[in-house]
């Protein structure tokens, strides 16, 4: 009897049957109990067991059944100072962990990011998706994440997770210089960097990200507006086209409301050019109006002139403006000038110019 009081005192089979979706981690409950030196531990696929000795990790398991015995848990022999073959029970803490992938996992951006688009200037933008999580190294995970939390779920850590894909994908939208237009059509290429920059960061907590999608990007509400109406515009093409399709569209389809209001407009037309034709009453049509005159064509352009001075071009200058530089001196016949339809520069004197640089008549003889 006090051998069977003695063997219920110790812990002989250690194992978990996780019947949740989001437990990462399970401490296993001893109650105080010591574990029996040689007892059997069960670590099954997607699992992982830690074994934690006054504080301080010992050895994990990875998938498997074990005797806990010295030559499977080395650190723990060093930590307890077992010698070989020492078999008293001893007492430690078992953190199972699961490995598996947790899927399906939301992140979005709380607030507009910011960034610079080639086409539309600084413009806000959103973004939301998901991803997959899964523990690759759980002794780190255990040190950085867990701490002594006895069950531990997804939920603990998919905030900070959050924090660092809507962080690491402010910054590869704000480098990646592609236009919000075409952001969607690239949203594949922009998930691999944004889970290849992550990668580091959730590396430091024993974790990786296997999987990592965008879903949506889109614009503020206004601004997706505006983008509306430009392409309402863009589809329309030639508005009178436009028009000449609605109709024909409309008269093809007479049932519709649309399409007898449309028939009936076109009708009254047709009739309105009828009468308009045959006159009142099936009368002969009514002689021609006769044609309006054709109206004189415009005066010639008057001819402009542009100057050569320094280097650099003046004008271009009427010929009264020409005249009284002329009179003040601006204007010699060394001058080089151009006009439209002259061959290159020329000076004032020889073109139509040198009439400005006459003198006036001389006096008239004396009266006889």
């Amino acid at each position: 009897m006090v051998f069977d009081f003695l063997k219920g005192e110790f812990i002989d089979v250690i194992s978990w049957l996780d019947d949740t979706r989001d437990t990462m981690v399970w401490r296993f409950e001893r109650r105080g109990q010591a574990i029996k030196y040689g007892a059997k531990l069960t670590v099954r696929e997607g699992q992982a067991a830690v074994f934690v000795h006054e504080g301080q990790l010992a050895d994990v398991f990875g998938p498997g059944l074990y005797m806990l015995e010295t030559n499977n848990m080395p650190i723990m022999t060093t930590l307890q100072h077992w010698d070989h073959g020492f078999d008293s029970p001893f007492k430690s803490e078992v953190y199972f962990v699961n490995t598996t992938r947790f899927n399906d996992l939301k992140w979005g951006t709380k607030n507009p990011i910011m960034c610079r688009d080639p086409e539309f200037g600084p413009v806000r933008i959103r973004a939301f998706g998901s991803y997959a999580m899964r523990v690759s190294d759980p002794a780190v995970f255990l040190r950085e994440i867990v701490g002594t939390d006895g069950e531990f779920t997804a939920d603990e850590v998919s905030n900070q997770i959050r924090n660092i894909i809507v962080q690491e994908f402010s910054q590869t939208i704000a480098k990646s210089g592609i236009p919000v237009l075409d952001m969607a059509a690239n949203t594949a290429d922009l998930g691999k960097i944004v889970q290849t920059a992550i990668s580091p960061a959730v590396a430091a907590y024993g974790l990786i990200l296997p999987e990592f999608y965008i879903e949506n990007i889109s614009l503020p509400e206004e601004v997706e507006k505006v983008l509306d109406k430009r392409t309402s515009m863009g589809i329309a093409g030639d508005l009178h086209k436009y028009m000449q399709f609605n109709a024909a569209e409309a008269m093809a389809n007479p049932a519709s409301g649309a399409g007898a209001m449309m028939g009936a407009g076109m009708a009254a037309g047709m009739g309105a050019a009828m009468a308009q034709a045959t006159g009142p009453w099936g009368a002969a049509p009514a002689a021609p109006a006769p044609a309006a005159a054709v109206p004189p064509p415009p005066p010639p352009t008057a001819m402009v002139w542009h100057l050569a001075e320094n280097g650099a071009t003046l004008g271009p200058f009427d010929e009264a403006t020409l005249r009284q530089m002329a009179r003040d001196g601006r204007l010699t016949r060394a001058t080089h000038v151009w006009t439209q339809g002259q061959d290159g520069w020329k000076t004032a004197g020889d073109t139509a110019l040198s009439r400005l640089f006459d003198g006036p008549p001389p006096p008239p003889p004396a009266a006889g």
